[in-house]
């Protein structure tokens, strides 16, 4: 069980926890945009953006920040969980190694 005190336990409400730094914070409305709600990406969004990141580092973070939470929905149509396919994926490749 999570900590209360942890950055983790504080996710939900990042924008007034004091765990995290203001680009942390910047990074995690990034992240609500791309995978919630992509019209909150207005401009003052980027513009805020633009001052803490560099136009690699918004590439880099927007293509793991969409690359993550589309593998994550992909998971969900398999209706499996975190682990379960990495499991799945060792054991035939043990079969395999084992047959060869």
């Amino acid at each position: 069980m999570q900590n209360s005190g942890s950055r983790l336990a504080e996710l939900d409400r990042f924008e007034e926890s004091d765990k995290f730094t203001h680009r942390e914070k910047l990074a995690l409305r990034y992240t609500d945009a791309i995978v919630w709600n992509p019209a909150s990406a207005d401009d003052e969004m980027w513009k805020q953006l633009h001052e803490e990141f560099t136009e690699p580092e918004l590439v880099e973070l927007g293509y793991w920040i969409g690359f993550t939470a589309g593998g994550q929905r992909w998971l969900l149509t398999l209706a499996t969980r975190q682990g379960e396919l990495a499991a799945a994926l060792n054991q035939n490749l043990a079969a395999q190694n084992q047959s060869t």
